[in-house]
């Protein structure tokens, strides 16, 4: 019965994968008949038709609301394995693409395809919205590179909180401004140089450890603190007058050397928001 459930679902997530084939092999074998502004529309345009089915799998499989009965185990990891196929397909095409100079992948280029939508969750009164980067983009996009702090993105998360009633925030919409609270959260990795052991020098000789440095990428869960300009004042002329927002790389979770899935770092994130929800003072770095 859960399978029967379960095949209109994955039909749709077939159609979309044949229609990326399609996408593909337009560009591999007659790309030379197309003109260069409608290839360089395809994929933009082809993501966005994939905004409903990514909303319906994650919202599906993991919205936490009080009407609502959890879903069996089985059925919310198919559709986040179904997410997870859907994803990496998406990366592809948008890295081959880019390979043929009909995408650009630089966040600070207002028409780049830098990273994608894949998805969106409620829960309560917070809504999480979900990005996938189609390459490493550096942290502190725009900025130096000299002035990097050496952390590189593949996720974005958006965190919009209702601080007000529905009331309220429909009058506050009224008069223009938002009625709720994004903060943003990454999945980053850094090539960290550490030393490790090499083994012990010949017999005879005091026991000594040999060792050599390695370079090793270590994954983590952070939040985007912004430092400049100051988000506590509200002169609108520091905002005009900032080309570039900084801001530094708060560690929310250590997820060690292994790259996780976007399911299982999405669980991650979702972990640290609610274990630490109601305190008041917001999350802490650990």
């Amino acid at each position: 019965m859960m399978n029967e459930k379960l095949e209109p679902i994955e039909r749709q997530l077939q159609n979309l994968l044949n229609k990326a084939d399609e996408f593909q092999a337009h560009l591999v074998y007659r790309h030379d008949c197309l003109q260069k502004e409608g290839l360089a529309l395809v994929v933009p345009t082809y993501l966005r038709t994939c905004h409903p089915y990514f909303t319906y799998l994650e919202s599906t499989a993991r919205s936490c609301l009080p009407q609502r009965t959890p879903l069996p185990p089985y059925i919310r990891s198919r559709l986040l394995q179904f997410s997870q196929q859907l994803c990496s397909r998406l990366e592809q095409l948008v890295l081959m693409y880019a390979s043929f100079n009909f995408l650009s992948l630089e966040e600070a280029d207002p028409s780049s395809v830098s990273h994608f939508y894949i998805g969106q969750c409620m829960m309560d009164r917070v809504r999480v919205s979900m990005f996938r980067y189609c390459r490493p983009a550096p942290f502190l996009a725009g900025v130096d590179e000299r002035s990097g702090c050496g952390l590189y993105k593949r996720m974005r998360w958006n965190v919009e909180r209702q601080r007000e009633s529905q009331a309220e925030t429909d009058e506050k919409m009224e008069r223009g401004r938002g009625g709720s609270n994004t903060e943003y959260y990454f999945l980053c990795y850094e090539d960290v140089l550490t030393e490790r052991n090499g083994g012990d020098y010949e017999s005879g000789r005091e026991r000594e450890a040999d060792t050599e440095s390695c370079v090793v990428r270590l994954w983590s869960i952070g939040q985007w603190v912004q430092t400049d300009p100051d988000p506590q004042k509200e002169d609108i002329y520091d905002w005009v007058l900032c080309a570039v927002p900084l801001g530094q790389y708060r560690q929310l979770l250590d997820l060690g050397l292994e790259e996780p899935s976007i399911g299982k770092a999405t669980d991650c994130l979702l972990g640290v928001l609610f274990s630490q929800e109601g305190h008041g003072n917001g999350l802490t770095a650990t």
